[in-house]
């Protein structure tokens, strides 16, 4: 007897419930399976086997994992660090572990989540499971000149976020825009100025402490004038993110600060720093052992900061073939680095502007030139309130006839106001400092 296909009998479809029970069945036996392979094989079998069981159970699962490491090897990943500020202010007293850290002569702690820990999170209504994680970098430096963890940390951080599939556009979109979001307000509110330094063993190649350097505008001896037009700069450029967007350019700002040693180049730095509430990265270019970790540097820099190369006139003096150079430098930053962030501020100081590359000084890289010069009778007052508490004195008139005659530096005239806190005394040890390098200079010239 023949049949026709549409007459075979076909066995009834089976149930939802069914296929449930059974995929999560399947499931179950993966992860049993996975702990025994755990318990038996070697590693390397075992990454295998376990990464191909991950692969099976993700089908069978409507689970979906995102993965925030730390950096990609170059650049850091500002979701990461976002992600650990914001899971941190989540922590409740019930968590079993936690990461604590203070740097140095920071006030508060910071608190984090520890490696392999879980912590729920509800946005939206929706439940979201995180769990922070670490595995081991095989990357390894090949370059014998470089510090050990030149090309790469040993340790690469990241967070797995858990979820359902269908929230996967909602995480994208939504959760995570908050996350930043959140982020930027957590850190502005517990914000303190920081200091970074070259540090191969640091994120980025950075290392930070907090900035506590006293200097303000207040502070520093320079023409008052000079001084305002500084400061109405600095508030212009803050306030011209829409500008600089408008006229296509990066939103940057170069000054030149030259003048002889001792002239307060640095401390105007730590002015503009604690005026703006800017980090500041402190670049020694003979730290950095070739282009590659430059770039890494720059790009490590984050926004609203300020980047200073000091002595810049010296930092190129003998250049090996694997070495930075001038041209990279200044190329680059015109460059990539431009474009990599915004609300950013570059210092070079030097103490000679005429050996200076005229590249240094071209349109577009160094707005402004701020001369720093030897101390003014304005500059003196404003010392003499620093270190004395002095608005005026009667041995004033004499310090203001010398200081116009001899060149002498901020930094002197400090260190001699130091000297006594006794007015008198500091005011007329000043006196004949200035004296004697009057007579020093005069017996020069003749």
């Amino acid at each position: 007897m023949w049949f026709s296909k549409e007459s075979l009998p076909r066995p009834p479809p089976p149930h939802y419930e069914t296929i449930l029970s059974v995929a999560a069945s399947l499931t179950a036996s993966a992860m049993l399976f996975r702990s025994i392979i755990n318990e038996l094989f070697p590693d390397s079998v075992n990454e295998y086997l376990c990464s191909s069981l991950q692969k099976i159970s993700s089908r069978l699962s409507s689970q979906l994992t995102i993965v925030l490491e730390e950096s990609d090897g170059l650049v850091a990943n500002q979701m990461f660090k976002a992600a650990n500020v914001y899971l941190g202010s989540k922590l409740l007293p019930s968590t079993r572990k936690i990461k604590v850290h203070q740097q140095e002569k920071e006030d508060e702690l910071e608190v984090s989540v520890d490696k392999n820990q879980e912590l729920f999170d509800v946005f939206k209504g929706v439940k979201f499971k995180w769990v922070a994680a670490s595995r081991v970098n095989g990357l390894v430096s090949s370059n014998k000149k470089r510090h050990d963890s030149a090309f790469s940390r040993s340790e690469v951080r990241y967070f797995e976020l858990a979820c359902h599939k269908k929230h996967r556009d909602m995480v994208l979109g939504s959760y995570f825009p908050y996350i930043l979001q959140k982020a930027k307000a957590i850190k502005e509110e517990k914000k303190t100025v920081k200091l970074h330094t070259v540090d191969y063993n640091g994120p980025d190649y950075w290392g930070s402490i907090k900035f506590d350097h006293p200097a303000t505008f207040d502070t520093v001896a320079m023409d008052p004038e000079m001084k305002r037009e500084l400061i109405e700069d600095l508030d212009r450029f803050v306030e011209s993110r829409e500008f600089y967007r408008r006229v296509g350019k990066a939103w940057k700002r170069g000054y030149l600060f030259h003048g002889p040693p001792g002239t307060g180049k640095s401390s105007l730095v730590a002015a503009m720093a604690n005026y703006l509430r800017f980090d500041v990265y402190d670049l020694d270019l003979k730290e950095v052992q070739c282009n590659s970790d430059l770039r890494r540097l720059l790009i490590g820099t984050g926004n609203r900061s300020i980047l200073v190369i000091e002595d810049i006139d010296r930092s190129f003096e003998s250049v090996e073939d694997d070495e930075i150079t001038l041209s990279g430098l200044l190329n680059f930053i015109d460059g990539l680095w431009s474009s990599s962030g915004d609300e950013r501020i570059l210092v070079f100081t030097t103490n000679h502007k005429d050996q200076l590359d005229p590249a240094l000084l071209r349109p577009g890289r160094m707005d402004v030139h701020l001369h720093m010069s030897y101390c003014t009778f304005n500059g003196f007052k404003t010392l003499a309130f620093n270190y004395l508490r002095l608005q005026e004195h009667p041995l004033f008139g004499k310090i203001k006839e010398l200081i116009e005659k001899v060149e002498a530096t901020p930094a002197e005239v400090a260190g001699e106001l130091m000297k006594s806190e006794d007015p008198e005394v500091a005011l007329h040890g000043l006196i004949k400092f200035l004296h004697d390098k009057e007579t020093s200079e005069t017996s020069r010239n003749n």
